[in-house]
């Protein structure tokens, strides 16, 4: 499927647009509303979400084919306490302005990707409140998880489940047919209404299975290659993927690889999990799934500032788009933004004026153009050829194409010995010729993406 051969670009939306962080509208102000696309818009609505109109000149320039909008559905603060599913959130603008958004995505040939987070809600989300106002009366008092014998932390006379113990965030029924036939329609909304491509599925690793596979024959029916990525933070990805499942995932087990063999000199640990995952043996997990890979997101300390030798950036892009899977890159971290987890999420989320353009995005640019002309790089297979501490070799080998991916984390220039098969490659990323005659020279600090003659 298109996804692919894609390079992702994630953005937190309210962040990046600047919008403040608590909803200045009350949840009776959405409630009982009928006209969703309009309801509770005025002179509060700055239309934010048409900042994106202005980065998609650099999102083309970046070499990105899609991007991924953490939630921007009318929510109680931060996106994933979702108040309405079918509507824009006031700080962020109106329906209309996405819509603009997505046909101007479309008309420069980028994919959009929304974030479904349909394991909870929020408290403001119209259907609980409606249970909180009549309770056992409520038509919707079955579309949680509700005991009326309890009571909650918020003191409302009722009981009822949070996602793992945060009651600011509603667990839905996921078994009731009344829920599942409201977020199917959901999806059918946007995917009509503004063409949206695939969705990521929040927390998907705690939805029940039945939903996921009733979400994806409905979307396979409402739009072929519409594409669905779970967020699974362990364990066995196949859980949530495969036929009938899942496309794909998030692939937690090599961010922490990523960064960690840089960090601890110790490329071992990224090749340890690259060959589990993707490995020739019949006991490799993942061979011939693509899942998303990325060196961090809005929910871990940006890369720049968990790298501790700024020598490394660059390389640990290599790797992540030299690697098996499609690459996610997080919005500003291309130039080297800095963002640490330990001082609150806001911190990794920050509003940025205007795109900016460094050493360190003519590189991504660089890769994203060689990870997308290439079939090895998108489809082929993984084999560990070279590997030490400080430097790894390893072959992405399709049907047509066979690629090299040489990383060198060491100060000092490296010289591998092995058969390359070949004479000459010439370096996707360079475009250089390398000639294997006398061993593979590798600079201090560099990764090159040898496609070698056949």
């Amino acid at each position: 499927m298109w996804a692919e051969e894609s390079i992702m670009y994630q953005i937190y939306t309210l962040g990046f647009c600047g919008a403040p962080f608590g909803n200045p509208l009350e949840p009776s102000a959405v409630l009982n509303q009928e006209n969703t696309a309009a309801a509770g818009r005025g002179e509060e609505d700055l239309h934010r979400i048409r900042k994106v109109l202005d980065w998609i000149g650099h999102l083309k320039r970046l070499g990105v084919t899609a991007v991924y909008f953490n939630p921007l559905f009318e929510s109680d603060s931060h996106g994933y306490n979702t108040r309405d599913y079918r509507r824009v959130d006031n700080r962020l603008g109106t329906n209309e302005d996405f819509r603009e958004v997505c046909n101007k995505l479309h008309e420069a040939g980028i994919r959009v990707i929304l974030d479904a987070v349909f394991n909870h809600v929020g408290r403001g989300f119209t259907q609980f409140q409606d249970v909180l106002q009549r309770k056992w009366e409520s038509p919707y008092k079955d579309w949680f998880h509700i005991s009326f014998d309890g009571n909650s932390n918020y003191n409302d006379g009722l009981w009822y489940e949070g996602w793992e113990g945060h009651y600011d965030l509603v667990k839905l029924n996921l078994r009731n047919e009344a829920v599942i036939n409201y977020l199917l329609d959901t999806v059918g909304f946007w995917t009509k209404e503004f063409g949206i491509d695939g969705l990521r599925l929040d927390v998907a690793y705690l939805l029940d299975r039945d939903f996921i596979r009733r979400l994806r024959a409905y979307t396979d029916q409402l739009k072929p290659e519409f594409y669905l990525i779970g967020e699974i933070l362990g364990g066995d990805y196949k859980t949530i993927c495969g036929e009938g499942m899942l496309h794909s995932a998030t692939n937690y087990e090599c961010y922490k690889g990523l960064f960690s063999s840089f960090n601890s000199m110790n490329m071992f640990e990224i090749n340890h999990s690259l060959m589990r995952q993707f490995g020739k043996d019949p006991w490799c997990l993942y061979r011939g799934m693509h899942l998303m890979s990325f060196v961090d997101n809005h929910d871990v300390t940006r890369v720049a500032s968990i790298l501790q030798n700024p020598n490394h950036l660059p390389l640990i892009y290599a790797l992540a788009f030299g690697m098996p899977g499609y690459p996610c890159i997080y919005y500003g971290s291309e130039w080297g933004a800095k963002g640490e987890k330990k001082d609150g999420d806001p911190a990794l989320r920050l509003s940025y004026d205007e795109p900016q353009w460094n050493e360190l995005t003519d590189w991504i640019a660089a890769l994203a153009k060689a990870k997308s002309g290439s079939e090895a790089l998108c489809f082929g297979d993984f084999t560990s050829i070279v590997l030490t501490n400080r430097q790894c070799i390893f072959e992405r080998k399709s049907e047509h194409e066979r690629v090299l991916v040489a990383i060198n984390a060491d100060e000092n220039e490296y010289v591998a010995h092995f058969n390359a098969g070949c004479g000459t490659a010439i370096d996707l990323i360079s475009g250089k010729v390398h000639d294997f005659g006398g061993g593979s020279h590798l600079a201090p600090y560099s990764a090159a993406f040898w496609k070698m003659e056949r």
